[in-house]
């Protein structure tokens, strides 16, 4: 899991235009729980920890798929018997999936929000079993054994938000990759982890990826219209203050926030005092 890596995804913020219904969704589909609000703004987490702030806006443009920013938040189950009590909940419920896959190191599946935010629900598979070719780790997009999921464990019931879910990795669609490496890899000082047609994958502490780029849809876009619904931004938890201050030396900045090359905000944070 990318809890133990020195690198992890803290609370991701999304712009939405009805907070109330996009809220419901995401509490029906994972079992997240209200933290806080304020006004039209919420947070949703597990137990304490917020994973998800969502900024409610009449007046927010709907964005257009093809823009940069989020590709898809993808919430990690800490056992394959949690995604697949979850599978089955799901099934029960007719909640509608947009497509799964085996990647090799991971089974998932794809949503939307109802505002068309897209979501990754994925468990990892053991880190022994990630294939590895000189030192790149291999995925890929295979065909997902659902039956054999939805038949693990069958006695394990799915009852809300297992405690250790966290946001595994973020998926941003982006203008070209030869720009967001750069910063992605550079900056934050991630390892290159996988080279995928129009991709590019980051992974920290050796982690498959905590954070990944692509131009499947948005070769070439500019930046991000901050009034539009979709991603505003969201947390890199560092495991100390020095891996904190090596990004913000590569980055020119002495604050706690960077902006990508198109406009996107990550907030830094540290496990130590």
């Amino acid at each position: 899991m990318s809890a133990t890596a020195p690198m992890q995804i803290g609370l991701v913020t999304l712009n939405v235009r009805q907070v109330d219904t996009v809220s419901d969704y995401y509490r029906h589909l994972l079992g997240l729980e209200v933290i806080d609000r304020d006004g039209s703004t919420l947070r949703l987490g597990v137990g304490k920890t917020p994973l998800l702030e969502l900024r409610g806006n009449t007046d927010f443009a709907q964005r257009n798929p093809r823009s940069p920013g989020l590709f898809h938040t993808a919430f990690l189950m800490p056992s394959r018997t949690d995604l697949a009590a979850w599978l089955r909940y799901v099934a029960k419920e007719r909640i509608g999936v947009g497509g799964a896959s085996d990647h090799l190191v991971s089974e998932a599946f794809y949503l939307n929000d109802p505002e068309g935010n897209g979501i990754e629900v994925y468990g990892d598979r053991p880190r022994a079993d990630w294939p590895n070719d000189n030192g790149l780790i291999q995925m890929a997009s295979d065909p997902l054994d659902i039956a054999d999921l939805l038949h693990f464990d069958e006695a394990t019931t799915w009852s809300g938000a297992p405690a250790d879910m966290i946001v595994g990795h973020m998926h941003l669609q982006v203008g070209d990759l030869p720009t967001a490496e750069p910063f992605y890899s550079g900056v934050l000082g991630t390892d290159i982890t996988c080279h995928y047609p129009g991709a590019t994958f980051y992974g920290a502490g050796g982690y498959h990826h905590q954070l990944a780029t692509n131009t499947w849809s948005s070769r070439g876009a500019g930046p991000i219209d901050p009034k539009t619904t979709g991603l505003v931004g969201f947390e890199l938890i560092l495991d100390t203050n020095a891996q904190h201050d090596a990004i913000t030396a590569r980055a020119a900045t002495s604050g706690n926030t960077l902006t990508d090359p198109w406009g996107l905000a990550l907030t830094l944070s540290t496990k130590e005092a």
